[in-house]
This record gives structure tokens, sequence and C-alpha cells, in this order.
């Protein structure tokens, strides 16, 4: 490497933690509580969507989404999200990281707002308008999550780089807890407001008209948090890392991170740009990037793959899980605020006490233990804890006809307690497992130019797998059947087992710089030799931490 380049990357790796890491942290993990509200929030509203606009006198039941509108609006959000991993993590290493992550927050707030708005004379016109205000929104949600990696990943200090991605993406836990909390909130308010008696005895009177501005609010919330960082996000200058590895710039890379590390980088004015040799480096589809990062790829794209088709199914199905768990009595006994709110609590519940702290646990564990044990043993502790409760589902459960006329319950004769530790304890497992290394490893692997399209291809693979969660899994879930149900779970089961084995693809990358990871240590040598460049390079003493 040269010694130009050694000095930008060698003050990055080696910066103590100070105010702008964790201003960093803050600037790109507001970005990810929207996108894990605006993903999330659906599943507190659509039984509520579901009483307002899909009510059938002739079946003298609370209305319910028909299984197809149901998988579309939980389902098309996850859809449009995967077109923007590709496109924005192309796009990231093609314009640069800074210039992008703007792009995505002005869409992310834009189509959160018009999804509240979403308009209509009839439930057909009001869901199809939801439905494709929420495609976009995805689309804007899929941009943050290479861009918000990869530009963690560029300012991190190797010590402590895990941590710092991992505290990224824990704000998707704070974000799944703040939709369940916004929800209670919202709907307690308008419960309070707009008191109404159970369907079980006023029927359609059951559903308040006000309910209509429920839902609304609940998806329109999810643009304040993005706004509110925007400004800072504009400020944030280009990484490091592409500015002087893609674009080739190291004076103008230096004069960036000194400003921001407190640390005097100088470079000569006439080595500040160097040109890139063109018969130095490789394409990305070339088979020298298939020899060096291909089995890389195919191991962080699998193993995502594999996890989302199991973290959604069971982040979608809340809804469905609730009743099961006894935490949520049928939607009969209730009014339609009134089991939104009773069914946001759940949510709200289940995200403080097993979702929140596996993401912390990963934030503390994972430059300790490294990426790779994490996500092991996540993995096996996921396939084991959702073995116990597929085999275990009916008498984990309960069944329907074991309740009484008047009970208040959808199921009895089971043991919700244990059911619902058992399920707590996939979701911590998944957080603190592959849920965060999933996001972690592949913002750290690949070489700058192209590590943001490798976080995007890794992270549309997953939301792949999710989508196979919301169309095709969670149709098992809809109508409550105990055998589909289970068989259901257990394929989720295996399907973690499948990525145990596949996390063997990924190489640990605890304690490496992201030049070693890549390669391109040894590609900037060589880059340097051919060109004939020479740098000298002033480094002044390691700041303090502010």
């Amino acid at each position: 490497m040269s010694d130009g380049t050694r000095a930008v990357f060698s003050a990055l790796d080696n910066a103590k933690t100070q105010l702008y890491h964790f201003k960093a942290i803050v600037i790109a993990g507001m970005g990810f509580f929207t996108d894990a509200y605006d993903l999330f929030c659906i599943t507190a509203v659509t039984k509520l969507i579901g009483r307002l606009y899909y009510f059938d006198p002739a079946k003298g039941a609370p209305g319910k989404l028909p299984v197809n509108i149901n998988n579309a609006i939980t389902g098309v959000a996850l859809c449009g999200t995967l077109a923007g991993q590709l496109f924005f993590g192309w796009l990231g290493d093609k314009l640069g990281r800074k210039k992008v992550y703007g792009i995505t927050l002005v869409t992310m707030v834009g189509c959160a707002l018009a999804s509240g708005l979403s308009f209509g004379s009839t439930s057909t016109s009001v869901i199809g308008s939801l439905c494709f205000f929420r495609f976009w929104l995805g689309f804007g949600i899929g941009g943050d999550y290479p861009l918000s990696a990869v530009i963690m990943s560029e300012y991190a200090n190797q010590k402590t780089r895990g941590a710092f991605i991992a505290a990224v993406f824990a704000m998707q836990g704070v974000g799944i807890l703040f939709a369940g909390a916004v929800s209670t909130i919202v709907s307690k308010a308008f419960l309070s407001a707009f008191p109404s008696q159970p369907f079980s005895k006023v029927n359609v009177l059951s559903t308040q008209p006000e309910a209509d501005f429920v839902w609304r609010i609940v998806l329109m919330f999810g643009a304040v948090p993005a706004a509110l960082t925007y400004y800072w996000r504009m400020k944030m200058p280009e990484t490091a890392r592409y500015t002087a590895l893609v674009e080739g710039n190291h004076k103008k890379a230096a004069n960036d991170m000194a400003k921001v590390l407190e640390k005097d980088i100088t470079i000569d004015e006439a080595s500040s740009k160097a040109p890139i040799n063109p018969n130095s480096s490789y394409g990305f589809f070339s088979k020298e990037f298939v020899y060096k990062h291909g089995t890389q790829l195919l191991g962080t794209a699998s193993t995502w793959f594999l996890l989302d088709i199991a973290f959604y199914t069971l982040n979608l199905t809340q809804k469905d899980v609730y009743p099961a768990a006894g935490l949520l009595n049928k939607a009969s006994s209730m009014n339609a605020l009134e089991e939104m709110y009773h069914l946001s609590k759940a949510m709200s519940l289940i995200a403080l006490v097993a979702i929140v702290p596996g993401y912390w646990f990963t934030v503390f564990l994972v430059d300790r233990i490294g990426r790779f044990i994490i996500q092991l043993g996540g993995f096996l502790m996921m396939s084991i804890f959702m073995a116990i409760l597929g085999f275990k589902y009916g008498d984990l459960r309960g069944e329907k006809n074991a309740c009484g006329p008047d009970s208040k319950k959808d199921f009895c004769g089971g043991h919700p307690i244990m059911f619902t530790v058992l399920y707590g304890l996939t979701f911590f497992f998944a957080n603190f497992g592959p849920n965060s290394t999933t996001f972690i490893v592949p913002a750290e692997l690949f070489p700058a130019r192209f590590r943001s399209t490798c976080h995007g291809i890794s992270a549309a693979s997953g939301k792949a797998g999710a989508i196979i969660g919301a169309f095709v899994v969670q149709y098992y879930t809809q109508d409550g059947d105990s055998n589909g149900i289970k068989k259901a779970i257990i394929g989720l089961s295996v399907v973690n087992l499948i990525g145990f084995f596949f996390t063997f693809l990924v190489p640990e990358t605890k304690g490496k710089s992201l030049e070693e990871l890549s390669g391109e240590d040894q590609d900037i040598g060589k880059n340097a030799e051919a060109n004939g460049k020479n740098y000298r390079t002033d480094v002044g003493p390691e700041s303090e931490m502010v």
C-alpha cells in the first residue's frame, strides 16, 4: 500500500473512539430506526384495516383482510426494499455514499407521509394506493441498508468497527419497539376519546369510524425521525475510503478525515491525485472477482436469504401468533381500537424483552467473540427453539374446542407462558445472531469500489427470503390451522439449520482492517508501483476522546 493511502487508513483504523463516531452512529442509526418502524408498523394496523374495509355482515365476525390482500400489504414494501437495495447499492459505488444517502431519506419521508394519505372511496382503491406508496417507501428503505452499513464501516476504527456497525443496526430493534409504542399510544388515545362496546354486542358499531385516522397517523409518524436527520446527513463528508480508493483523491480524503478525527494528515499536493492503472484492478463481472470474493458473496447472500425467511415470518405473523400465545383475546370480545391497542401492547412487550436486548448483546460482544461464532450460535439456537415450538405447537397453544362459550381466548388448554418464552428466545437469538451479523459482514469483506454493491446484493437476497416469508409461509398462518402452522414452524427450523451450515462460507472479520479483508492493501501497492507514485505523509499525534 502506498504511504499516502496508508496514512489516511491508518488514521481511521487507529483513531480513538470520539464524538464523531457516535454522531455517525446516530445519523446512520436514525435512518435504520425509520426503516424498521416503516416496515414493521404495518403489523400493528392490518387487523384494524381489515375491520374498517372488509367487514362482511353475512359472516357474523369482525372484518378481516383476505389472505391475498394481507400478504400484499405486508409484502409489497419488501419487494420495494429488494429493488432499492440492488439499485442504491450499485449507485452508492458509482456516485459515492454521500450523494445517494440523501436521496434515500427524501424517498422514505415522502412515501411514509403518502402511505398515511392513501386515498379512495372504496376498499380496493385505498388498499391499491397504500400498496403503491409502500412499494416506493420500501425502495427508499432498501437504499439505506447498504449505504448505512458501508458508511459506518468506512468511518469506524479497526478495533470497534463491528460494534459501531451493530449499533447502527440495533436501531432496527428500537424502531420495532417504537412501532409498537406509537401504535399503543395512538390507539389508546382514540379509544379513550371514542369508546365502543365489543363486536359480540354491537356488531359493526364496534368499529369506530374515527379509527380510520389511527392507522394513517401510525404510518405517517415514520417520516418524523427521518426528516430530523436530513440536515446532518447532508453535512457528512464522503467517506475517506471511497474518496481515496474509488475517486483516487488522497488529498481530499486526508482533509475530510483530518476535520472529523481532529488529526493532521498531510500529503504532497503533487501526489494528491493517484490515477488508477486500468490493468491493475479487476471488474465486478470478472473471473478475478469470482475467484477472490465469489464464495464470500455466496456466503453473505445465502445466509441473509435463509435468515430473513424465518425472521420476517416471525415479525409479520405476530398478529396471528399473539392469540396463540395468550397475549391477545379473541377479536369478537373487543372493539376495533381495543384490539389494536392490545396487539400493539403485546408487540411492544416482545420487542422490549426479546428483540431489543439481542441487538445490544451483539453490540457489546461482536468485537470480543467475533461475527462467526455469534452467527453460528444464533442460527443453531433459532433452529432448536423453532423445532420445539413446531413439534409441540398444539400442546403449547391449546385448541379452540377446549374453550367454553364465554371464553375471551381463542385457544385454551395450552401453555401460553412457555409458548411466549420460546417465541421470545427465538427473537433474541435471531438478533444476537445472524440478523445482526449478516448486516455487518458484507460491509467489511469486499473492496471499496464494490462494497456498497455487494452489501446491496446480500441484503436483497435477504429480502427475497422475507418475500417468501410474507407471501408463502404466512399463507399457512392465516386461518389458525394447527397442522399448517406446525408444518410452517418446523420448516423454518430446517431453514435455520441450513443457514448454520452456510455460515461456514463466511470468514471471520474481527480485528482486521477493511483493506486487509478485501485484499486492497496488496492491490493499492501494485497500483502505486505501476503509476510510479511516491507519497510523503506527516501524521500528527493521536487526538484524545472528545
